[in-house]
């Protein structure tokens, strides 16, 4: 293959994980002397596809089976009918899918995505590799035994040359960007301004579009153990459409606690001004970051150091370390049997980037100021299902967001990053919260008239609130909506406006308070009590059904009750009610919207 030695890493990925283990092969890649390039899969030109040798694709499963943001281009595009069976004869690849089994859909885009290449004519390196964040040690219990198999296979066929080797894993690779630092910023940290608006709705993760905080109100009661809001967003003038069931995207920041934490152990000067400068043609530089940028806005806005580090982050600090003993906790971590006792460190307990560079001191004193866009990992967006209905609110995105806090054995609680930061903004500050707009996974029936069934526990109610506001508008009746919480008087959401739409005769409306007595009520039970009223809207009125909301065991136990309910009222059998689910399935009769 002499100079053909050349490798593609393609992928799709949602929150960044994918391209954490795209960019893992690409230095793996690397150190096998391979000519190589990483890039998001919709970033590539598909059309060049055909002149590709070999192309390991690194693609997650979001939603119900939906393919990511940054693949759907690609996607439309190689599922055409129209592609010749034998377009892609030249290619060899393979496919590592990212997925988490407690979904229906588990690794669906990889596994079909294999079989798609293989249908085009593709040779597959090996079989497709499907990591689950559900297995006791994380995705890299599949990832890394699944690439050295890939390794072994790619220098079968294409070896290196006569007096050439491997680099070794203990040479650090080059930083990802070059780095030229000059003066701090003489006024202290400049403040960062908000985009300004260019009038357009395309607004995406690269120019997001500055809302206005309206209020931000908790919902639950004081002395509930949880923290829930309705947050009011302002979008005016922005030009964002919305519709029910879509979602907003927000970029949140790190909390001044963490950020100083941070500066101080690192010792970094937060005024210092840098600017960013390609070392690799194919690594674009960050969008996001401004130029020149301070140390303080690189922290605070980009760097995710709040987030349970990955195993290439210990790779990373293990290359760095010049202490003994840390360099040597560090490759223990790095090596198969130490991933169980990695796990119990980092996973189980949900320990920061922060916390680990503060129990390994020496080796975050020595670490480069330019690797760090290498060792950590960008902040990412976190998606909210929009609450609110553009046609009652013309100006306003509404969120329901409860906020994550909860204990491990650690001493400080852990603290969700997004809900932390919004938990804490005041109106009186005028603060700017950055979001985009984007379609969500379910898609409300465009007629007016008909029915609706919504399974909406807790905050999975959100979208439904869009879709009974703006069906109360126009005065639409059968919204039949089933909702569950603990406590009737503590986390009962949303209840002035749902009593408001029974009154109007716009919703029927049945609860389950789990906590109110002896036994446990959940929205799957109050169901099975109103199964001739469910049977009779889905099969007389061929109404819609909804469930949105988290997905530990609420989605099967609802799906569960709805088969019993159709074998009961229908007089089925077992199988005959799978196959009407399965039916309302691919009419779009039945969707969910579920979240870890």
């Amino acid at each position: 293959m002499g100079d053909n030695r050349k490798i593609l890493i393609l992928y799709g990925s949602q929150t960044g994980t994918a391209q954490d283990v795209a960019e893992k092969f690409a230095r793996e890649a690397k150190r096998r002397l391979l000519s190589t390039r990483v890039m998001a899969l919709d970033d590539y030109n598909v059309v060049d596809l055909i002149h590709e040798e070999m192309v390991v694709f690194v693609c997650a499963t979001t939603g119900q089976g939906d393919p990511p943001d940054n693949m759907r281009v690609f996607w439309r595009f190689i599922m055409r009918k129209n592609l010749p069976n034998n377009s892609l004869s030249k290619m060899k690849f393979a496919v590592m899918g990212l997925g988490d089994s407690s979904y229906q859909k588990f690794n669906f885009i990889a596994k079909k995505l294999f079989k798609r290449l293989l249908q085009l004519g593709a040779e597959s390196l090996q079989s497709v590799g499907l990591a689950d964040d559900q297995h006791d040690l994380g995705a890299d219990a599949v990832i890394y035994p699944w690439m050295k198999s890939l390794w072994e296979h790619v220098l079968n066929l294409y070896p290196l040359a006569a007096g050439q080797e491997i680099i070794s894993p203990d040479v650090k690779p080059p930083p990802r960007y070059r780095v030229v630092q000059f003066g701090p910023d003489v006024n202290g940290v400049s403040p960062v301004s908000p985009p300004v608006s260019n009038g357009i709705s395309q607004y995406n993760r690269n120019q997001p579009f500055p809302a206005s905080l309206i209020s931000n109100q908790r919902v639950t009661a004081d002395d509930h153990w949880q923290d829930v809001r309705l947050i009011r967003l302002g979008i005016q003038d922005s030009g964002i459409k919305y519709t029910p069931g879509d979602v907003v995207m927000i970029q949140p920041e790190n909390s001044e606690d963490s950020v100083e934490e941070f500066l101080s152990l690192m010792k970094l000067n937060p005024c210092q001004r840098f600017t960013l400068h390609q070392n690799d043609p194919n690594i674009p530089l960050p969008p996001l970051l401004p130029q020149p940028c301070t140390v303080q806005h690189l922290v605070k806005h980009y760097l995710d150091i709040n987030s349970v580090p990955r195993r290439s982050f210990f790779e990373f600090m293990a290359l760095f370390s010049t202490d003994e003993l840390e360099k040597e906790k560090l490759q223990e971590f790095c090596t198969p049997e130490g991933q169980e006792e990695l796990y119990s460190y980092c996973n189980r307990v949900k320990r920061s980037i922060l916390e680990v560079l503060q129990d390994f001191p020496n080796t975050s004193s020595s670490l480069q100021f330019e690797y760090l866009f290498d060792v950590i990992p960008q902040l990412q967006p976190r998606a909210f299902s929009i609450a609110s209905s553009q046609v009652v609110f013309p100006d306003e995105i509404q969120i329901l967001m409860a906020v994550v806090e909860y204990k491990t054995r650690l001493q400080k609680p852990r603290r969700g990053v997004c809900s932390t930061w919004l938990s804490r903004l005041k109106v009186s500050d005028k603060p700017f919260v950055p979001v985009w707009v984007k379609k969500g996974t379910i898609r409300f029936p465009k007629d007016i008239s008909t029915p609706v069934i919504l399974i909406g526990p807790g905050t999975g109610v959100a979208p439904f609130r869009s879709f009974i506001q703006e069906r109360s508008k126009s005065k639409t009746r059968k919204n039949v909506l089933f909702f569950g919480c603990r406590n009737h008087d503590k986390d009962f959401l949303c209840k002035e406006e749902w009593n408001e739409a029974v009154r109007n005769g716009c919703l029927e409306l049945h609860t389950a308070f789990s906590r109110d007595q002896e036994d446990k009520v959940y929205v799957q039970h109050v169901m099975l009590n109103k199964g001739p009223l469910l049977w009779k809207l889905l099969e007389d009125e061929a109404a819609w059904f909804y469930i949105a909301g988290n997905a530990k065991q609420m989605p099967d136990d609802v799906k569960s009750a709805l088969h019993n309910i159709i074998q009961q009222h229908g007089h089925m059998s077992s199988e005959e009610a799978d196959s009407y689910i399965h039916r309302l399935e691919q009419t779009r009769r039945y969707q969910a919207e579920t979240w870890n």
